[in-house]
């Protein structure tokens, strides 16, 4: 039985902590803040309840893995899932409207064809077709095992399948998500479909390789699915599970270094002295105090932009029928791409935006009430002014009808309070690690160069997400109990 310390109590690292007490491993995790969660946190005022990070899960089979193998209740037995349907809707900037199914590609297809003109909806799908290729081709390296040593290979080798343009009468091979926008969907709407998959999670599309396309293509397969209650609910039962499998907690304890002594990780020393010994060290990627990574290895990410949020409390009862998210699209496609990713990134006048309505009773005081959440991508460290929270308002009301003179209050969440609540430098937020681009978005490995020491959670491998959170707590619990020959499930 090994000592391990885990630094921080994010979904990553306590999904690491469950499997290894469930191994017979004494757990303690040392968290800086005074509750569990990370970034999956809950703001609530006057009977109103708002997520403050993630509002929906996709991919809920990663927590049902975990909830099966670290006890006899099921996750279904410990919260509420329910699927989302629609998928989302959406609100192009002229002004087209379409709801998607959610996991119905015959039903995407026909709701797309009928919003956007004949043939739209069969190009979205035989686009779903090659997704499906690209995740199957890196399913597994990049969210079932840990990290190749010969990471190379992911890092120049493009998945997404080439394209036949007919007019050149030769393959056409799309690089970037918004060159197989251009070629292959052919819309400006469709393309703008496909682009919010990469800003929701803070990827430029004329950058991100066209494997992202395996993003819009695991919400379709495995749909999204809210937590009644809330996400936090989530990590409410997460850390529950934790404890009953005698993981200690210590909350308000900063771990400022991690100790080493001959070539390994011997505990960590926390902000007011403490030494803290352990056999094994889990720390969040990039955390102070980890040791530099040797030459060849996958560098850590440093390029990811924030998120701003806005919780409103709104009179009125939400609608019947209303889509619990509503995906409003800028109106300045390059203004909005070149203000976050260009060279001097600043808040977009004019965001896409995205509208959650969950119409969930346990977070509105009443059925007089809504409980509704803005969010758009920021750079990491922008300061919030009150134009860039009416530009959010602003693009909401195109979903929401007289949105403004509903509003009883609203909460502002802006990146600094993403970084007083995770520890990350400007509140940025991390993606989920793709294959080609050079490696660019690929996360380092969940194993260092010291001896005993792993990382766990979004700025590890396999990256942001809370999917992919869940997957780093699998393989960092494999590599600990099985060793370096660890290969993750079959």
């Amino acid at each position: 039985m090994a000592r391990i310390a885990v630094i921080g109590a994010g979904l990553g690292a306590m999904a690491t902590a469950a499997r290894l007490a469930v191994a017979g491993h004494r757990v303690a995790v040392y968290e800086r803040t005074e509750t569990y969660g990370g970034a999956v946190r809950r703001f609530a005022r006057d009977g109103f309840g708002f997520d403050t990070g993630p509002g929906l899960l996709p991919l809920p089979a990663v927590y049902r893995d975990l909830f099966v193998k670290t006890g006899k209740e099921p996750l279904e037995a410990c919260v509420e899932l329910v699927q989302v349907d629609p998928s989302a809707r959406h609100v192009f900037a002229d002004g087209t409207t379409v709801s998607l199914p959610n996991a119905s590609r015959a039903g995407v297809v026909s709701a797309l064809d009928e919003a956007l003109g004949a043939g739209a909806g069969l190009r979205w799908g035989d686009f779903l077709v090659r997704a499906r290729e690209a995740w199957d081709r890196t399913r597994r390296p990049l969210l079932e095992e840990p990290l190749w040593p010969n990471w190379r290979v992911l890092a120049d080798r493009e998945p997404y399948p080439a394209v036949p343009h007919r007019k050149l009468l030769r393959t056409r091979r799309a690089g970037t998500l918004a060159e197989v926008g251009a070629w292959e969907l052919r819309d400006p709407r469709l393309a703008a479909l496909l682009d919010g998959h990469a800003l929701a999670y803070g990827l430029d599309p004329r950058h991100a390789p066209a494997s992202a396309a395996v993003l819009p293509y695991m919400e379709h397969a495995f749909g999204m699915w809210y937590v009644r209650g809330g996400l936090r609910e989530l990590a409410r039962a997460v850390y529950e599970r934790c404890v009953a499998r005698r993981v200690e907690f210590v909350f308000g304890a900063e771990v400022v270094r991690v100790l080493e002594k001959d070539g390994r990780a011997t505990g960590v020393e926390l902000g007011g002295g403490e030494v803290v010994d352990a056999d094994v060290v889990v720390a969040p990627g990039g955390a102070a105090g980890l040791p530099v990574r040797g030459e060849g290895e996958v560098p850590p990410r440093q390029d990811l932009p924030s998120r701003l949020t806005v919780l409103l409390a709104l009179r009125g009862a939400r609608p019947e029928g209303t889509a619990h998210r509503t995906v409003v699209h800028s109106g300045d496609r390059e203004g909005e791409l070149e203000s976050l990713f260009g060279t001097a990134p600043a808040v977009p006048a004019r965001p896409t935006v995205q509208v959650l309505r969950p119409g969930d009773p346990a977070l509105v005081p009443d059925g007089d009430h809504e409980a509704v959440t803005l969010g758009a991508t920021v750079p990491a460290g922008a300061e919030i002014r009150e134009e860039h929270v009416e530009a959010l308002v602003s693009a909401a009301e195109r979903a929401v009808p007289g949105l403004r003179d509903r509003v009883l209050w609203r909460e502002v969440r802006t990146p600094a309070d993403i970084a007083a609540e995770t520890g990350t430098p400007g509140g940025a937020v991390p993606a989920p690690s793709l294959a080609a681009a050079g490696g660019r978005l690929l996360h380092p490995a969940n194993s260092t160069g010291l001896q005993g020491l792993f990382t766990a959670g979004g700025w590890s491998h396999p990256g942001g997400g809370l999917p992919h959170a869940g997957m780093s707590g699998a393989l960092v619990a494999g590599l600990i109990v099985e060793g370096p020959e660890f290969r993750g499930s079959q």
